[in-house]
C-alpha cells in the first residue's frame, strides 16, 4: 500500500514537472553545496556527511562516499539530497539497479518539501537515463539523458553526472 502511493506521489509529482519544464534558466545545475546551511542542525549535519561522501566519491574512495551517504540519511532519513547522492553513486555501477528507489525517495521527499524545480528534475531524470544506460537499456536511456541535456546541458552533455558536478 505504502510502494503505491509513494509511486502515485512520484508520478503525479513527474508529470507535473513535465509540465513545468523551462520554468527554471535553462542549463542552471543543481549543486548540494548551495543547501548545507539550511534547515535545522540535523540537516546540516546530514548535509555535511553528504558533501564529504561526494568528495571520497570523487577521490575514488567508493566504500568511504557510500558509507557516508548512509550515515547522513541515520542523522536525517527525510534528506532528499542524500538519496539524490546515493542515487548518483549507484548509477554507473556496479548496482545500476539500486539508482531507481533512490531517485523515487528524492522525488517524493523533494516534492513533499516543495523544492522539486527543474534543476532537480534534470538530476533525477538524467540519472534514470544513466542507469538504464548502464543496464544495458539505451532505447529508454536515451529519452532520459535527452531531457537531462535540455535542462542542464552543462552538466548533462556527456550523459553522466560526476559527484564534483552534484557537490
Amino acid at each position: 500500500m505504502l510502494k503505491r502511493a509513494l509511486a502515485l506521489c512520484v508520478l503525479t509529482a513527474f508529470s507535473a514537472g513535465c509540465a513545468a519544464l523551462g520554468s527554471l534558466p535553462r542549463g542552471s545545475s543543481l549543486r548540494l553545496s548551495e543547501f548545507v546551511n539550511e534547515g535545522d542542525p540535523a540537516r546540516r549535519a546530514s548535509m555535511r556527511l553528504t558533501l564529504n561522501g561526494l568528495d571520497e566519491d570523487a577521490a575514488g574512495h567508493f566504500d568511504q562516499a557510500r558509507a557516508s551517504y548512509e550515515q547522513a540519511l541515520r542523522v536525517d532519513p527525510l534528506n532528499p539530497y542524500a538519496y539524490l547522492a546515493l542515487a548518483r553513486h549507484y548509477a554507473p555501477g556496479p548496482y545500476p539497479e539500486r539508482t531507481e528507489s533512490y531517485l523515487q525517495q528524492t522525488e517524493a521527499l523533494l516534492t513533499a518539501q516543495d523544492q522539486l524545480d527543474d534543476r532537480a528534475r534534470a538530476h533525477i531524470v538524467g540519472l534514470r537515463g544513466q542507469a538504464l544506460w548502464t543496464q544495458g537499456y539505451s532505447a529508454e536511456a536515451s529519452s532520459y539523458l535527452r531531457q537531462a541535456r535540455h535542462l542542464a546541458p552543462g552538466v548533462w552533455e556527456d550523459g553522466r553526472l560526476d559527484a564534483a558536478e552534484l557537490r
